[in-house]
């Protein structure tokens, strides 16, 4: 790295993780705004008031029809969060930076100035503005993780670190109500942040490429403040030539870290990877885990109202203390790669020593992530399904560093178990995929309020055995994994 670029890449990276931590994944963020939402009697008028019920009763938790309102709102947000993955990867791959997040502004502050200016006869808008959030917010994730590429052996902390600076921006939501508490409404609160708009826009044009952000980084690579005096557009197209030169070596240099006759593998289809069942399997462990996290935080102001019995401080005190552990997923985010940093690194040792193939190691790494991931939403499950009010702290912990492990070993379990040109294609399937399973938290909620008469029992009991069912992901790439080892590494 040029020592005279070194400001602007610190710059680069410190305000991307300022956006991502305080913009890019609020959403999540749910339940504080649900609670504001009905104080201020969004659907409300769904409810059917008994004689003499106050008006301020349904923020209690009282009316079924409004909290399955809420449910669907937030069911189609987190489902676009995920399926819009794919499009808007596809949007930056081939549209490049700045355009990609124009986009990402124009479709941000549209849903902050529609959730500005709604009210509780236009609670409607909610509809419209929450998938809009919700994809502009990825957009902002998916633009700034390429600063990973300016930092070299950083790289993957710097992305996991934004990673998670995107799980604990849910914390946004919970200032806005503290702040809502205070006195300051709904309307002043995401004006603010429509205004921040001009921030990103400032940063877009000054402190982001236009194009795409090399790895490994050239010496004479320069962007932004300082591209006045870049390339013309003919060694423009030559720079762009040279980079994807350079994704390639960079991609048969990682085939190749491990020297051995193992290395020489037919190349894969994509669509033999799609239909593996190695990515089946997967499938099945992100989407379990999956709709059952975003099912938590999508019925948590229900459940929390139900089990503190219409204690609108106590569910506030709840509201505020999930929101809060929520912040603390930018530094749960990073101990997932470095635990798999750390088991290559010594797997990588021993098949110096015994010849193993180079994607046992990789295959090997990746166990304990997947079964630690699956054991940690296992507790999660478990706490959450007590009736217990005072152990929904614990639930809370085990939900954040569940979440914070289980998109970070998606994306690594991907590029270690996959040929690394389709690492882009199967990560925006899966992506898609999983988040049409995770539309079933509306009907899982619509079956509790209805049929069980608010009663979670045996939802739990079939959800907790459906995560039982993800440890069979990492046993099978285990013996997978076991099977490839040995000096010639066939099974």
């Amino acid at each position: 790295m040029q020592g005279q670029s070194l400001p602007l890449h610190m710059a680069t990276l410190l305000t991307g993780l300022l956006e991502c931590l305080g913009f890019a994944g609020v959403l999540f963020g749910w339940t504080s705004l649900v609670f504001v939402f009905k104080t201020e009697h969004y659907f409300e008028d769904l409810c059917e008031l008994n004689a003499g019920l106050m008006g301020n009763a349904t923020a209690l938790g009282g009316c079924k029809a409004q909290d399955e309102r809420f449910s669907l709102v937030f069911t189609l947000a987190s489902f676009m969060n995920n399926f819009m993955t794919f499009p808007t990867g596809y949007i930056f791959d081939r549209f490049k930076t700045t355009v990609a997040r124009l986009i990402a502004i124009f479709l941000y502050t549209s849903a902050t100035l529609t959730i500005a200016f709604s009210s509780a006869d236009s609670a409607v808008l909610l509809f419209l503005a929450m998938p809009m959030l919700s994809v502009g917010g990825i957009l902002f994730l998916i633009t700034n993780l390429q600063i990973g590429n300016l930092f070299g052996k950083h790289r993957s902390t710097i992305i996991t670190t934004y990673n998670g600076a995107f799980d604990s921006s849910s914390a946004v939501f919970l200032v806005i109500k503290l702040l809502y508490e205070q006195g300051i409404n709904l309307r002043a609160s995401f004006i603010f942040i429509s205004v921040c708009s001009a921030w990103h826009v400032g940063r877009t044009f000054l402190l982001m490429p236009q194009g795409h952000i090399p790895y490994p980084l050239p010496a004479t690579y320069s962007y932004g403040l300082c591209s006045g005096d870049g390339p013309r557009e003919e060694e423009k197209k030559a720079a762009e030539s040279r980079k994807l030169e350079l994704h390639s070596e960079e991609f048969i240099s990682s085939k190749e870290e491990i020297p051995g006759p193992a290395q020489q593998q037919e190349p894969r289809s994509f669509r033999s990877c799609a239909f593996s069942r190695r990515f089946a399997w997967h499938l099945v462990w992100l989407s379990v885990i999956q709709l059952w996290l975003y099912l938590f935080i999508g019925t948590l102001n229900s459940l929390l109202s139900n089990l503190a019995r219409g204690d609108l401080a106590l569910v506030s005190t709840y509201t505020n203390a999930f929101a809060i552990t929520q912040f603390f997923g930018v530094l749960c985010a990073p101990w997932n790669g470095l635990l798999m940093d750390r088991l290559k690194h010594k797997y990588q040792e021993e098949a110096r020593k015994t010849g193993s193939s180079a994607s046992a190691v990789a295959l090997c790494s990746a166990v304990p992530s997947l079964a630690l991931t699956s054991l940690l939403c296992l507790g999660f499950a478990l706490c959450a399904s007590i009736p217990i009010l005072p152990l929904q702290y614990a639930t809370f912990i085990l939900q954040v560093i569940s979440r914070s492990f289980l998109y970070g070993g998606n994306a690594a379990f991907l590029t270690l178990a996959f040929p690394s040109e389709h690492f882009g294609k199967l990560f925006g399937l899966v992506m898609a995929l999983s988040a049409v399973v995770s539309l079933l938290q509306f009907p899982i909620f619509t079956l509790i309020k209805g049929p069980l008469q608010n009663d979670p029992f045996y939802v739990n009991v079939v959800l907790v055995l459906l995560i039982l069912l993800t440890f069979i992901h990492p046993f099978l790439v285990y013996r997978e994994c076991r099977r490839k080892e040995g000096p010639t590494g066939v099974a």
